[in-house]
């Protein structure tokens, strides 16, 4: 287990999170992203137990007030497994329940504001397609990148095109700041160690474990091609 955070890589860590985490198997789920029948709660928690390693609850319809009720659930059954839970988007619900962390996307508030929204105790991660992306973005104030997407999904209708591995790849060597980087986008079991062998420290995964018959297995299936990527690579880095 690799875990990022406080003096990581030797990064400065004026506007990063003073805790540490692990990007390893990252589970992003919402209600309209679960199996018909399944309920949100039981499967993070399957999931977890199966292997991921942060949880991050997106809905981005629902009603701050609903949001909030989610969040604070899922803390309440993740903070006893050590896992953090994230919240796409809305830095007011990350407040309100107290939760571990917020995700931002291109579209969402600027990372430096949601830094000194959320506070330096907690995780930013923020999303980016390529460098010219990236380079819009304050890496100071952020923790990890959520790259993609990787491959073609129909999780998210306004994704964009596959930037495939080589842009994951393109984003590691380009990057000014070295930070954590997790591939998202159409990840499955099959084709997650891609992700690893091109310079991802983990992967985010939405429909192949939450809309998985079983969560758990899905996310032991997929934890394991990527740590074995990732021993591979360090393997072969050493």
């Amino acid at each position: 287990m690799r875990w990022f955070g406080r003096h990581a890589r030797g990064r400065d860590r004026r506007f990063k999170t003073a805790r540490s985490f692990d990007p390893l198997l990252y589970l992003v789920i919402g209600t309209a992203d679960l199996r018909a029948g399944s309920d949100l709660e039981a499967v993070a928690v399957a999931a977890v137990r199966g292997g991921a390693s942060l949880v991050q609850l997106r809905e981005k319809t629902a009603s701050l007030q609903r949001m909030v009720e989610l969040a604070r659930a899922l803390k309440t059954l993740l903070q006893p497994l050590g896992v953090p839970l994230i919240i796409n988007d809305r830095a007011e619900a990350v407040l309100a329940a107290d939760a571990d962390g917020l995700h931002v996307g291109q579209e969402d508030m600027p990372v430096l504001a949601a830094r000194m929204a959320i506070g330096r105790h907690r995780i930013l991660g923020a999303s980016a397609a390529n460098l010219h992306e990236v380079r819009a973005l304050d890496l100071d104030a952020v923790d990890y990148l959520g790259a993609g997407p990787v491959f073609e999904t129909a999780t998210k209708a306004d994704a964009g095109e596959a930037i495939a591995p080589e842009g994951l790849w393109r984003l590691r060597v380009g990057m000014s700041v070295q930070i954590p980087i997790v591939g998202i986008g159409g990840i499955t079991a099959e084709n997650a160690a891609d992700c690893v062998k091109a310079g991802a420290d983990g992967v985010a995964v939405v429909s192949a474990i939450a809309g998985a018959e079983d969560p758990g297995a899905a996310a032991r299936h997929i934890r394991d091609a990527v740590e074995t990527a990732r021993e591979a690579r360090e393997f072969g880095e050493s």
